[in-house]
């Protein structure tokens, strides 16, 4: 379980980041300046730093400035209402790792916290090269699946869900947090090649779309069901090879 700071001098936003951030099972502390910042990542092994960027006293830039100048290598996340490109630069020159404009999707959030601690922990998720839920079964170094002993073909994007769902069972994974993370953020989000996509892997699987183990939320997203059957079979079900 990773542990977050999260630093803004607007209590709503800090309020709305934290309860998004522990209801995806994160550990969140908070600040709301940059002073109380500074003395918690001294005091904390954090995986990520949020930082907003425009608050009283110390600023988003001066605190990211003053962690890297004492050695803290945590991952910092820039947030701001300014979009300028130039105080993006001047972000990412001062130390911080990545930078999001007010007001953002949370989803996308999700995404690139994610990727962020991924890449500063290193171990964890990347050094598992194999995942196993219930009857399935993926090998992340090969790009094999396994299903109840057999092997399913696909292709690049629909390995990558496939592997999102099986790192997240029993976990609401929304549309959009699915674009952001196998297409890209520059996805258009009126698109509705995610749900294209997971008709086609549910019938490479076999699986049915009311009853296998991938559950439709209308209008939210999908979810992994945590204990992967065989599930009923499509009456007509092929695979696509």
């Amino acid at each position: 379980m990773y542990n977050l700071l999260v630093v803004d001098d607007a209590e709503r936003v800090r309020d709305f980041i934290r309860e998004g951030l522990m209801a995806e099972n994160y550990l969140v502390e908070t600040a709301a300046d940059g002073d109380e910042a500074l003395a918690l990542a001294q005091e904390n092994d954090f995986d990520l730093i949020i930082l907003d960027l425009m608050m009283p006293g110390i600023d988003g830039q001066t605190a990211c400035r003053m962690l890297r100048a004492r050695g803290d290598r945590t991952p910092i996340m820039m947030l701001t209402a300014r979009d300028g490109i130039g105080d993006k630069v001047q972000s990412l020159r001062g130390g911080a790792d990545d930078y999001l404009v007010k007001p953002f999707d949370f989803d996308e959030l999700l995404a690139r916290i994610e990727a962020l601690v991924r890449r500063y922990r290193g171990s964890g998720e990347e050094a598992e090269a194999r995942i196993a839920v219930g009857s399935l079964a993926i090998d992340k170094e090969a790009h094999v699946v396994h299903f109840e002993g057999r092997e399913i073909e696909l292709t690049a994007k629909e390995f990558q869900i496939v592997q999102l769902f099986a790192e997240n069972p029993g976990k609401l994974l929304s549309r959009s947090r699915i674009l952001n993370k196998i297409w890209g953020y520059d996805a258009d989000p009126m698109t509705n090649v995610v749900d294209v996509y997971i008709s086609r892997i549910r019938d490479k699987f076999g699986w049915d779309a009311e009853m296998g183990p991938i559950k439709t939320l209308r209008g939210v997203g999908y979810r992994l069901s945590n204990a992967i059957m065989s599930g009923p079979r499509s009456g007509d079900a092929r695979d696509h090879g």
